[in-house]
């Protein structure tokens, strides 16, 4: 297969994408000296990408399919904006060939592979058997018609058996861990086929489906190639990708700690040779999965640049976005295989809106604290904006962040202390999460991460953090502090606290506290002492003494305290419902209910509510139907994903107040089940 594709000059590039992947282009076009266009929806109108270009162009309200997935929107936001090419960022339109296609018919640029390659590898299938014609070791499976018998659940079925359980169910036109479902035995077949066929469906636009045989423990290993117009191809070593949670990448790292250089030469030549043979130009990521003995299959190969490119950045010293504009512009590599150096060892985190103890589910919400770790030496690249707010629209990856060493130890060390320090205040982030993963001893010795590892050994989903009585206590003076004055140099004053005092209750989860804060002024300052009382009978009450508290700045969002002779600051943002606040290397918030708050609705009772906002896919009972524990009600969506609710209880559907294609927020009854008396 050869494929041309046609190189034009060009000046000024319209970003086709939003948030940090956009800042990211941008940045190298800055530096580039090309002129920079910013496409927008309605929800990102003062987003920073917006006006970190020189110009840029609403596209549509705030749905993808409306604006960022709108192929007709850009093209005309290029002619108004004057734009003659085009970069797609990742994710989007970055690997849809009719967006590339159309790009170079309106005699733009796209920077990036042409609409041929992207079609050759964006359908999972006939990427395999292109592969296989190339000599590429793959996995074996199932690449059936796109058709009703070759995409039956029959004909699937009697597939897998042939395969062997366990199998993945895959999207054939996506990646991302959308569409995909593991299978462990043949009665769970049916019900996968049909949730993955659904969640590929919304997310690429086809419900094709292909089946690959799991591996046991593999590692999760990329190359990256970059191409030219000349038919110079090179790969710049690889990418470790093995820490993932629900068939998605959270830590990544270059080079592999289970790649030696005769394994990285064996993987390399053979992406490079593919790539040639496929006459391909540009980026690229072959993705393989490896198992015990070294023996790798190719997966699947991303058209385009990748969230993870930071690391491979980072040990090669290379700008990818920069390549990828020189060789659209018809620019050979310079370099031959050997020329190619890896330095050191690199790191990356997703950092994510997402409420990790509840299975990772997405969240949106508003971004009451942004304080990322600037002062340490990492990348980091976020779009985030303290005031602004995270999209139920977009993908839940708000930052990422990037450390380099000299070895493994400094990188993973220096990312650990930068995460460890990273605020995100108002929506709930795997921050801990990632800390807890990157000092974990298995991911601190390396060489037995696989991509089992998240359930492994952080549980699936992963335990909830328990707030020490130091954090409690926190948490309950940070609840007062906002109200109360304090003198010129920010200390807290007593006076307004009525009778010197203040009480109330802080709650945590299902944990619940009562709370008395005593002031007591004097020559040196006022003395502060909180007490906590648990309403856990088996939890006993305790105390915290403090010296000083002052506000640090005039925002009054981080508090300086200091309790036997121990001096520490602590983020704060008070809300109508409670406190959130970052303390000892995590993000908390606690709600403050009345004393006189009825109860809400327990695991047991039959309620049903919503765990995250969302859109309704799928409703799956009617009033008056009868359900066993364990049986789906709904289908959610939200951020790309799919999300199934089941019946907490056996009984029958009192009440439905949600039908599909409605939406449903965080915490709202969708359904009641009443207890079925035996």
């Amino acid at each position: 297969m050869n494929v041309s594709k046609n190189i034009r000059p060009f000046h000024t590039v319209l970003v086709a994408n939003r948030g940090e992947i956009a800042l990211r282009v941008l940045r190298s076009l800055r530096r580039l000296g090309y002129g920079s266009v910013a496409v927008y929806s309605e929800a990102d109108r003062n987003s920073p990408h917006v006006q970190a270009a020189d110009r840029a162009v609403c596209i549509g309200p705030a749905a993808p399919a409306q604006s960022y997935l709108n192929i007709d929107a850009i093209l005309a936001a290029t002619r108004l904006a004057g734009a003659d090419a085009v970069h797609p960022g990742y994710g989007f339109l970055s690997e849809n060939d009719a967006f590339a296609d159309a790009v170079d018919a309106a005699g733009l640029v796209f920077i990036g592979p042409s609409g041929d390659s992207i079609r050759a590898m964006g359908n999972k299938a006939e990427a395999k058997r292109l592969m296989r014609a190339a000599g590429m070791p793959c996995i074996p499976g199932y690449e059936g018609s796109n058709d009703s018998d070759g995409q039956s659940d029959l004909t699937f079925v009697r597939e897998a058996k042939r395969i062997g359980f366990p199998i993945m169910c895959k999207a054939a036109a996506g990646g991302g861990g959308r569409g995909m479902r593991l299978v462990q035995q043949a009665d769970e077949l049916p019900a996968a086929l049909a949730s993955a066929r659904s969640e590929a469906r919304s997310a690429f636009g086809s419900a094709e489906l292909i089946l690959e045989r799991a591996l046991s423990t593999p590692r999760h290993v990329e190359i990256q190639l970059l191409a030219d117009s000349h038919g110079q191809v090179v790969h710049l070593g690889e990418r470790d990708c093995s820490v993932q949670r629900r068939h998605q990448k959270v830590i990544e790292e270059a080079p592999s700690p289970a790649v030696d250089a005769a394994l990285r030469q064996r993987m390399g030549e053979a992406a490079v040779h593919s790539a040639r043979t496929l006459g391909y130009i540009g980026a690229g990521t072959m993705e393989f999965l490896l198992d015990a003995d070294g023996n790798f299959y190719f997966m699947e190969m991303n058209t385009r640049l990748q969230v993870e490119h930071a690391v491979t950045e980072a040990i090669t010293g290379l700008d990818l976005v920069e390549w990828q504009l020189r060789v659209a512009g018809g620019q050979a590599l310079p370099w031959q295989q050997a020329d190619i150096q890896l330095k050191g060892h690199a790191i990356e985190v997703r950092l994510t809106a997402e409420d990790v103890p509840a299975g990772f589910l997405p969240q949106t919400g508003p971004v009451l604290r942004w304080r990322p770790p600037v002062e340490h030496d990492v990348r980091i690249d976020s779009a985030l904006v303290e005031g602004g707010e995270v999209s139920p629209h977009y993908d839940s990856m708000v930052a990422k962040l990037v450390a380099h060493g000299r070895d493994r130890e400094e990188a993973r060390r220096k990312l650990l202390s930068a995460v460890r320090h990273c605020v995100l205040l108002g929506v709930p982030s795997n921050q801990g999460f990632l800390a807890d993963c990157l000092s974990d001893d298995v991911f601190v010795q390396g060489v037995g991460v696989h991509t089992g590892f998240v359930a492994e050994h952080m549980g699936l989903p992963p335990a909830a953090p328990v707030p020490s009585a130091r954090t409690v206590a926190l948490s309950a003076l940070a609840t007062q502090a906002a109200t109360l004055p304090c003198d010129a140099q920010g200390h807290l004053q007593a006076p307004a606290l009525a009778q010197g005092q203040a009480m109330g209750v802080l709650q945590w989860g299902e944990q619940r506290w009562h709370y008395r804060i005593q002031a007591t002024p004097s020559l040196k300052g006022t003395a502060w002492q909180v007490q906590c009382t648990p309403q856990q009978a088996a939890s006993e009450p305790f105390s915290l003494s403090l010296t000083h508290v002052q506000w640090l700045g005039s925002d009054r969002s981080t508090l300086a305290v200091e309790c036997n002779g121990l001096r520490e600051q602590i983020c704060i943002a008070c809300t109508d419902t409670g406190v959130q606040l970052f303390h000892q290397g995590r993000a908390w918030a606690f709600d403050c209910p009345p004393t006189h708050r009825a109860a809400e609705p327990q695991a047991g009772s039959g309620a049903v509510l919503a765990p995250l906002t969302a859109r309704v896919l799928q409703v799956m009972v009617t009033p008056g139907q009868s359900v066993q524990a364990g049986e789906r009600l709904l289908v959610l969506e939200a951020m790309k994903m799919e999300h199934t609710l089941t019946a907490p209880i056996t009984g029958v559907v009192r009440e439905l107040r949600v039908q599909s294609g409605g939406q449903s927020l965080k915490g709202a009854l969708l359904l009641q089940i009443e207890a079925q008396v035996p």
